[in-house]
């Protein structure tokens, strides 16, 4: 019995650590959030002689009903020096006729188009990048995927924070306004679950990067043996990250967010997409089985649980109450990342973030389930660690 006492002591101390940590997690996003996004920081702070030049790699595979107009953006951008490197793997893929479209169209933006890619390993993302990075001619690289959409500034607010001792910049992903309740599930998000753990993540330290928008130092990345020594992994950003991290360069984020705008979406590709990075960061990091406990529902459980045995609180009650006060949170985080008026009603967040909060354990027992994940046209096995190996069709 005492033994029995000792454990369940130590459950409810678990317990009321838990809760510490996750609203300290909350404020952080909360605080930074409105201290940092969404800053008006447009002018280019060098002369023009001393701007950085910028090449830009898109990779680009298929098309989607918006893709138009955000590649258009980056013909757009209001930047000095900077060249647009658009790069498809295969001749056929209609995205081709698509950039020779806006090529002829802004003749004047320094841009070229690469095809074919080129084999390095078994990452399609670099496989694709690898002509236009080896012919990229600035000094400093900006890899943006395809489904992103910037504003004319954009570019300028990401230079700016490369500073002296900054090797790599991102942006806080996001999704832009777009019809649907698919399309709201995803800006719930992205505005509440993910920029916790991102924020709260680089604010103490802890290197946590996507690579849908990155601007890096291209000397950095040829030390760490360039794009080549990442075509080994499925999640390349982690370790570009990683690799400029080890080399002691801080990071920055951007104030603008990283404004995804794919025009396909749907919740079954929210959830495999949710799945397929949650299996990767299992193999990555192993501390992410314990992610589950830092969602509301299982967290109010455990949170409430601890109340009852060292306060002798109602549990239900301690477990509405807990949901509640994390809803309200959350509503502003969302609120503040958005950084204007939401395009859907308080009703639909709230059934968007019950639907979302729902989903998260059952969205990680299948990532336990399957060690493989599927991405573009190809599946792959997942080894300790962060390498992979393609499952090739017999």
């Amino acid at each position: 019995m005492a033994l029995l006492d000792v454990a369940m002591q130590g459950l409810a101390l678990f317990g009321l650590i838990l809760f510490a940590v996750l609203w300290l997690m909350h404020f952080m996003s909360i605080i930074y959030v409105r201290l940092h996004l969404h800053k008006k920081r447009s002018e280019v702070k060098q002369p023009f002689a001393q701007v950085a030049g910028v090449s830009l790699l898109k990779p680009l595979k298929g098309v989607d009903p918006n893709l138009i107009s955000n590649l258009e953006t980056f013909f757009t951008l209001d930047y000095p020096k900077y060249e647009l490197l658009l790069c498809v793997q295969d001749q056929d893929d209609p995205a081709v006729d698509v950039c020779k479209k806006l090529l002829g169209k802004y003749p004047s933006v320094d841009a070229r188009l690469f095809i074919g890619g080129k084999k390095v390993g078994i990452n399609p993302k670099i496989n694709n990048l690898m002509p236009g990075y080896e012919g990229a001619k600035y000094g400093l690289v900006w890899i943006c995927d395809s489904g992103i959409k910037v504003k004319p500034d954009t570019l300028t607010d990401l230079t700016n924070q490369m500073t002296e001792k900054v090797g790599l910049v991102h942006g806080l992903p996001y999704v832009a306004d777009r019809q649907g309740f698919a399309a709201t599930l995803e800006q719930v998000y992205f505005g509440t679950s993910h920029p916790r753990s991102y924020i709260s993540a680089n604010v103490t330290g802890i290197k946590c990067v996507t690579g849908m928008s990155c601007l890096m130092r291209k000397d950095v990345l040829d030390q760490a043996g360039g794009l080549v020594t990442f075509a080994q992994y499925i999640a390349e950003d982690y370790f570009m990250a990683k690799a400029i991290a080890d080399r002691g360069w801080k990071f920055s984020m951007a104030t603008q967010v990283a404004l995804q705008n794919s025009g396909s979406y749907s919740i079954g590709q929210f959830q495999s997409r949710m799945i397929r990075w949650t299996k990767l960061r299992i193999n990555m990091v192993p501390a992410t089985v314990l992610e589950p406990i830092s969602e509301c529902f299982l967290a109010s459980l455990i949170i409430g649980w601890a109340a009852h045995h060292v306060f002798r609180w109602d549990m239900m009650v301690f477990f509405m109450c807990h949901c509640l006060a994390w809803f309200i949170a959350d509503y502003i985080q969302l609120t503040g990342v958005q950084g204007g008026p939401l395009s859907f009603s308080k009703l639909d967040f709230a059934v968007a973030w019950f639907i979302r909060e729902s989903m998260a354990v059952q969205i990680f027992l299948s990532a336990l389930w399957d060690p493989t994940i599927s991405w573009r046209t190809s599946r792959y096995r997942l080894r300790c660690g962060g390498t992979a190996e393609e499952i090739l069709d017999v």
